[in-house]
Formats: structure tokens, C-alpha cells, sequence
């Protein structure tokens, strides 16, 4: 079956081996982040809707899961905001109704946790990460650059409020943009608002792949320790791309996957040997055939060359 919904597995930095669920088209989303690794974003909304067929979302799910796969986490992410999508909790409950032993993850920009039908549609998964890169109003419009109307101070309320409501995990992702809000004001503002939502546990990141500016760059290691330091005792650095376990595609599955995982995220050779388990010279030789079919092509970053799809 060729999944249109579901990408990877992959090999994720924080959440192990991770089934991703995409329940938006690209690239829809409630920011236009100047750091997204998926680029500028064609449709700024805070319409909910049924951005996918939610039955066919059910039925890739249910087909992919009843294989019993050995994973971490199934996690909602992708393309854009999944909160946007009117199904999430429809999908979330059918996971954990029909495949408990799966635990489910939802990464989200946050912008949409002060509408109580988004939080509601959140509490049977067991992890959530939101983000929150700025408190004050003007480096949250720089950064976030949001879609009319959203302010820093509904973003914050709404997380502080779904704190409260929500039983399992929250990891809180702080991204941190060099000459914006690495500041000390700005830290400690994040700082007192951190200490509001009691998160299980604090993430500080940085740019690691090509992001939507191409001002925005990675923030030194010595500085997201000293930020990591100052947000708190439970505040932590995300650390490099994983490349531990994986699950090997089928020969005939590379190109799919290999195009799949671009297309929400630009990669270099090791990431994606990494992600899918697969040699670099395996890597290397499909890269060459799509970058010669005009289907991705090579950026030069400082971590080295990344792939993106065209």
C-alpha cells in the first residue's frame, strides 16, 4: 500500500523510531515561522477543517498498525499545524482504542490551544509538544510571524490552560533565533512563563536544517546552554540527529521514502541514512537520479549539503 498520510518511520532526535501522521496539505499552517524547515507557508488560516479525508487518514493508520511495527511513538506532525484538521481527536482516539500499546504524539505551534474543542481533541494522546518561542508581542510578530489576529498573549493562555487540563506529557519546544530572542529579556520573560505551564520537561533548539530565511541561523552551543541554564532546572538541548535504530524500506520503496521525507524537511545524506536505515552510498545513488529528474536539489548549509524537494 502506498501511504499518502503517513510517512517514515524516521528516526527522530527526541521521539525514537516515529510513524508520522500529515493531516495538512503543504504547506498549511497558523504561522509562517522564519525559521520552518518546511518553508514559507502558502495557506496562513485558523480554519479548522477537514484539511484530508479523515476515513482515509483511518484506513492507512489501521493498515500500517495491525503489522505490529516496532515503534516509539506515532506522532501527528508534517506538513504543517495538525490542530487545524477537524479529525485529530477522531484519529487519536481510534489509535488508542484499536492500538494501545502505541503511544501518540502531537507537535504543535500552540496557536490554536485556547479554542477548548483543540484541547479536547488532544487528551487521550500521551505526548504533546508545543512551542513557545517568545513572550513579548513584538519578537513573537518577528518570529512567528502569525496569522492575523493571533496574538503572544493567546498563545500563552491557551498553553497555560491546556496544562492544567492535560494528564499525560508536555515537552515545551523553545527555538531559538540568534538576534531575536536570545536575549536576556526575552529569556526571562520565557523564563516566568515557563514556570506558569509546568512542563514535564523544557526543550531549547536551533536551527539544524535550512530554514525558511536564509538570515536565520543556528544559534552557537555555548549560547543554548546558557539559555537551557536560564529557563531552568528541568530545561534541556536537543541534542544531534539521531541515528540509531531504523527500519529498513524495501528496494523499491527508496525513492518513495526518500521523497516522502524531503518533501517535510530538508536532509543530507546521513540524515536520511540515518532516518531509513539504509547505507550513504545507497542514499548518494538515489539523490543522484532525482536531482538529475529536476525533483530535489542541493543547499549548502553549515552542517553540510542538504536535499530539498522542488
Amino acid at each position: 500500500m502506498a501511504y499518502r498520510y503517513l510517512f517514515g518511520p524516521v528516526c527522530s532526535r527526541r521521539l525514537g523510531t516515529s510513524l508520522g501522521v500529515d493531516l495538512v496539505p503543504l504547506k498549511t499552517c497558523t504561522f509562517n515561522c522564519v525559521y520552518c524547515e518546511c518553508g514559507q507557508t502558502t495557506s496562513l488560516t485558523r480554519e479548522r477543517r477537514e484539511y484530508v479525508p479523515t476515513d482515509r487518514v483511518l484506513a492507512e493508520v489501521d493498515e500500517y498498525l495491525a503489522k505490529a511495527p516496532n515503534l516509539d511513538y506515532v506522532t501527528f506532525a508534517g506538513s504543517g499545524e495538525p490542530t487545524l484538521h477537524s479529525g485529530i481527536g477522531e484519529i487519536i482516539s481510534f489509535i488508542k482504542d484499536r492500538y494501545p500499546r502505541y503511544r501518540v504524539a502531537v507537535l504543535t505551534n500552540s496557536a490554536l490551544l485556547t479554542d477548548p474543542d483543540v484541547r479536547a481533541a488532544l487528551m487521550q494522546a500521551d505526548l504533546i509538544v508545543p512551542s513557545l518561542d517568545a513572550v513579548s508581542e513584538e519578537v513573537f510578530q518577528e518570529i512567528n510571524r502569525p496569522c492575523p489576529g493571533l496574538t503572544a498573549g493567546q498563545v500563552l493562555a491557551g498553553l497555560e490552560t491546556f496544562a492544567r487540563e492535560f494528564t499525560g506529557e508536555i515537552w515545551l519546544e523553545v527555538f531559538i533565533v540568534p538576534g531575536l530572542n536570545d536575549m536576556e529579556e526575552e529569556i526571562l520573560r520565557l523564563r516566568d512563563a515557563i514556570a506558569a505551564i509546568d512542563p514535564d520537561c523544557v526543550q531549547v533548539n536551533t536551527l539544524d536544517r535550512p530554514g525558511t530565511e536564509v538570515w536565520v541561523r543556528p544559534a552557537p552551543p555555548l549560547a543554548l546552554e546558557r539559555i537551557a541554564s536560564m529557563l531552568g532546572g528541568n530545561a534541556e538541548v536537543i541534542g544531534a540527529v539521531c541515528m540509531g535504530r531504523a527500519l529498513p524500506p524495501k528496494a523499491g520503496e527508496v525513492i518513495d521514502l526518500l521523497l516522502a521525507t524531503i518533501r517535510r524537511r530538508p536532509c543530507t545524506i546521513g540524515d536520511l541514512a540515518g532516518i531509513l536505515g539504509l547505507r550513504p552510498a545507497e542514499v548518494s545513488k538515489c539523490l543522484r537520479v532525482l536531482e538529475a529528474e529536476g525533483r530535489v536539489e542541493p543547499v549548502r548549509e553549515k552542517r553540510g549539503v542538504f536535499y530539498r524537494a522542488i
